[in-house]
């Protein structure tokens, strides 16, 4: 197979638990992710040799060449293989970054699996997802998707029922945030976690939109909502606008609102003013070759 075209979809966390800091620096989660239909699309090629990345727009936040993480994810298969992976990456970048959900993860986990498909690698899902984790803590879910509870980290995954038929209106300010610096500040703050991992994943059980609505949740909110105050404005804005609720999805800053309809969605997008807008809904799964 010389080429492969993949969709890499985006995430948000319906529930997110912060439950404290490990002896490794990384803090202990659980969280209940979705794959959304929002995504960027890969393409990856044969080369002749080495690593070549372009994208589009120019204007993308991608981070420093070697650091990025469609790099640092062909580099890693590279070594765990011991064999050249000479390849071209085309990436179309549909995700904003700095927002929570999940851009730079599903374009590893995209990478991952291109390679993977195109090298006739061998590896099975399971062990993309044990390689990913090196990655980045949400690239395991990312590389499977779908509806599941992340523990640990985030990386130790259990499949959960799929939501209920919804519409989401994901909006994002034009400030974004730093993961680590919002775990940092969670930890000055000495908060509390709220713990609603255990409503939503009763709430996906009972396939119950409405439920499922009043359950969502994220510990990490309240921090990020004192440095990027547009965060409050975004989640009033969208419940006013017809959401059954809204919330921030990871350390942010993008906020999505539940709509059981998709007029309602529409009409909520309309309205809101915001860099970033758009009606999303439930996926399957993490990545799609197309």
């Amino acid at each position: 197979m010389p080429e492969i075209r993949l969709r890499a979809h985006a995430k948000i966390n319906y529930a997110l638990d912060v439950l404290g800091l490990r002896e490794d620096g990384y803090h202990q989660v659980r969280t209940v992710m979705q794959s959304i239909s929002l995504a960027d699309e890969v393409e990856l090629r044969r080369a002749a040799g080495g690593f070549r990345l372009s994208f589009e727009p120019e204007e993308a936040e991608l981070g420093p060449p070697e650091q990025n993480t469609v790099y640092l994810a062909w580099r890693l298969l590279q070594r765990l293989t011991g064999v050249e992976l000479p390849v071209e990456v085309f990436l179309r970048k549909g995700i904003p970054a700095g927002a929570g959900l999940g851009g730079g993860s599903a374009d590893a986990a995209a990478v991952l699996v291109g390679l993977n498909e195109i090298f006739g690698v061998g590896l099975r899902v399971d062990e993309l997802r044990e390689a990913g984790g090196a990655i980045g803590a949400d690239v395991p879910f990312c590389i499977s998707g779908g509806t599941a509870l992340g523990e640990g980290i985030g990386e130790i995954l259990t499949p959960l029922p799929a939501a209920p038929a919804h519409r989401l209106v994901v909006a994002k300010p034009l400030r974004s945030a730093d993961t680590a610096s919002i775990y940092r500040a969670y930890d000055r703050a000495e908060t509390q976690s709220t713990r609603s991992v255990e409503p939503v994943v009763s709430a996906l059980r009972s396939g119950n939109v409405k439920a499922l609505a009043s359950a969502v949740g994220n510990d990490l909110a309240p921090v990020t909502r004192d440095l990027v105050s547009e965060i409050t404005t975004l989640e009033q804005a969208l419940v006013t606008s017809g959401a059954l609720a809204a919330s921030m999805s990871g350390s942010g800053t993008a906020v999505y609102g539940i709509f059981d309809d998709e007029e309602t969605a529409r009409g909520a997008q309309d309205t809101v003013d915001v860099p970033f807008i758009g009606i999303y809904e439930p996926v399957p799964c993490g990545v799609r070759i197309v």
